[in-house]
């Protein structure tokens, strides 16, 4: 699916947060500028989530619970090996089912092994300037427990 500015970015995060459940888990793959937060943003903005939505690359997690669905957003970018990467990812997801919260994950390459059922979005830059989105979903269900 080709998106071809921040605008349509958002919309298209906040159409896709309309099919989330509570305890869904979003991999967020694609480089560095490709748009990940500004889809985070819209997802947030579609679970009516007023909070400013910023990147959590220094902090690597950020909390919102003022939506109808509470949103952790996480971001594994400076974690550097698979075995903290798992152990932060495991303390999130605890709170997560606790809170019954969306968990959308940037850079999860490095936790992909410990995971079963999740959605997979991977963003690339577009040769005429926009993004391309592809989307898999989950196997099984929408959640996890």
């Amino acid at each position: 699916m080709f998106v071809g500015n921040l605008k349509e970015t958002i919309q298209l995060g906040r159409k896709f947060a309309k099919g989330l459940n509570p305890r869904s888990i979003i991999l967020l793959q694609g480089p560095i500028g490709a748009g990940k937060t500004s889809f985070v943003q819209g997802i947030a903005d579609g679970l009516c989530i007023k909070e400013d939505i910023t990147s959590p690359t220094f902090a690597l997690s950020h909390h919102y619970n003022s939506g109808t669905i509470p949103l952790i957003h996480m971001d594994l970018y400076r974690i550097e090996n698979s075995s903290m990467a798992t152990e932060f990812f495991i303390s999130e997801e605890e709170e997560a089912i606790q809170n019954k919260a969306v968990m959308v994950i940037e850079w999860p390459e490095l936790i992909k092994p410990v995971l079963n059922n999740f959605w997979k979005i991977e963003i690339s830059y577009a040769t005429n300037l926009g993004r391309n989105y592809k989307i898999w979903e989950p196997k099984n269900s929408l959640t996890f427990e």
